[in-house]
């Protein structure tokens, strides 16, 4: 049985407390599989969708949705997207109080860290699940490579590297 509310909360939760784009990997990934209502397959996939759709890249959760419940649960997954910039739009008025006090920015960049660091193991684990072989490992860490020099746009590296992988891996 599917509980709407308990699902609609958890992305919420995810993406209230991300930075978004790929910030509520971690916490989606926990309570979609602790749930049962994503498999590390969803989460590929979705992944992969929203890298290579336009717009804004944290619509990969409403793929995810999709993808694992349907399309009631995308529309869930709409709405818990666009709430936080809601909120964000009340708090403004107030950080532009505190914005200034070293504090502000040290919170700020402990949760960058914190979110950046659970993206890292989930992705290592999403990586690990799906029985890499040398082909994958080499295709990852050279994406990996033109990625953090970004000299290279990161669709392309996408592309690139599902030809490479549809040609060479079995």
């Amino acid at each position: 049985m599917m509980y709407w509310i308990l699902f609609f909360f958890a992305i919420l939760k995810a993406v209230l407390f991300s930075t978004g784009g790929f910030g509520p990997l971690p916490a989606l990934h926990a309570d979609f599989l602790a749930n049962g209502w994503a498999t590390e397959q969803h989460f590929a996939e979705a992944i992969s969708i929203g890298q290579i759709a336009p717009g804004p890249n944290g619509l990969w959760v409403v793929s995810l949705a999709s993808l694992s419940n349907g399309t009631f649960a995308a529309v869930l997954a709409v709405f818990a997207l666009i709430l936080p910039p809601f909120i964000i739009l009340f708090v403004r008025k107030f950080y532009s109080k505190i914005r200034y006090y070293p504090a502000t920015q040290g919170i700020l960049d402990g949760v960058v860290l914190v979110v950046s660091s659970f993206s890292i193991v989930v992705l290592a684990v999403i990586f690990q699940n799906s029985h890499p072989n040398a082909a994958l490992v080499l295709i990852a860490v050279i994406s990996a490579v033109l990625a953090a020099t970004r000299r290279v746009p990161v669709n392309l590296i996408l592309i690139f590297a599902a030809v490479i992988g549809a040609l060479f891996i079995s």
